[in-house]
């Protein structure tokens, strides 16, 4: 529960199904137990509403976002609980041949604070024979999206972002102290990346880290990750899923981000810089953004 200025976040770890009905039951029902536990700020994961590799069924279920009856009901329950409920990300209809893949954040209100769509695409080749082409199926976003929580700035990305650092500087930079990273992380990137990434996230920006995580083997035969991470503003995990759907939270003290950046003051020390290529000739200098 909020006290002061603290507040206790929750994330929802799940296992998305094929289907949005049953993904919207199993969500509503870790929510509620969210609430239960206290929490103020609710994260569920990328692709709450159905985990469709077959571009025929996912179409077949998608719905545009004034249409879609998984955010109708997350808006009602956001309300019903009084809760600051953050959906990680749905599947949406944006055009007749492509999806969109969208986060929400909702007020204790019921109404939509903020939405964001994906901006980096998950497209690559694993060894073992698994593929994934986001891009074939997904618009990409545009534009960083960032707004006010009752205890401080929210920015918000989903999954593949976080393997783009400048993102979350920008960010921070424009008064971010809660980066969000909801995902659907596959186990074998997971196992090498997840820990390592949304760390280092957190200690470069000096913000904290809310990954809501899907978790385990999926009803498409896909497998996620799962180990939904909170980390605090100075790298540290404080809260962390295993690999089942579950609710796992954290007391958040925003106060601790104005600490690590006093400690650490790199967003403050960014500079403009050049990429010299001594056999192109100084006309060939690169210029590179390192902070505003």
């Amino acid at each position: 529960m909020a006290t002061g200025d603290k507040f206790t976040a929750a994330m929802v770890q799940m296992r998305t199904g094929l289907l949005p009905e049953p993904s919207l039951e199993q969500a509503t029902k870790l929510i509620r137990e969210a609430k239960k536990q206290g929490a103020d700020y609710v994260q569920t994961p990328e692709v709450s509403n159905m985990m469709q590799l077959n571009r025929k069924a996912l179409f077949e279920h998608l719905a545009t976002e004034e249409d879609d009856k998984s955010l109708k009901a997350y808006r009602a329950l956001a309300k019903e609980l009084k809760v600051h409920l953050h959906v990680g990300s749905l599947a949406l209809k944006f055009s007749p041949e492509k999806a969109v893949n969208r986060s929400f954040l909702i007020s204790p209100e019921g109404a939509v604070l903020a939405s964001y769509d994906k901006i980096h695409m998950f497209d690559i080749d694993l060894p073992g024979g698994e593929s994934y082409r986001e891009s074939a199926n997904y618009q990409p976003g545009e534009t960083a999206v960032i707004t006010d929580l009752p205890w401080g700035r929210i920015g918000l990305t989903i999954c593949y972002d976080v393997r783009f650092p400048a993102l979350y500087r920008a960010l921070a930079e424009a008064g971010a102290s809660f980066l969000t990273v909801p995902s659907a992380f596959t186990r074998k990137t997971g196992e090498a990346h997840w820990h390592v990434l949304l760390r280092s996230r957190a200690i470069e920006t000096g913000c904290f880290v809310f990954a809501a995580a899907q978790a385990g083997m999926h009803e498409n035969k896909r497998e996620t990750y799962g180990h939904s991470l909170i980390v605090d503003p100075w790298g540290v995990v404080i809260a962390e899923g295993g690999m089942e759907p579950g609710v796992f939270l954290a007391e958040i003290d925003p106060a601790k981000v104005t600490t690590a950046r006093q400690t650490i003051p790199s967003l403050q020390h960014g500079r403009r810089f050049g990429i010299a290529d001594p056999k192109a000739g100084p006309e060939h200098l690169h210029l590179v953004r390192g902070s505003a």
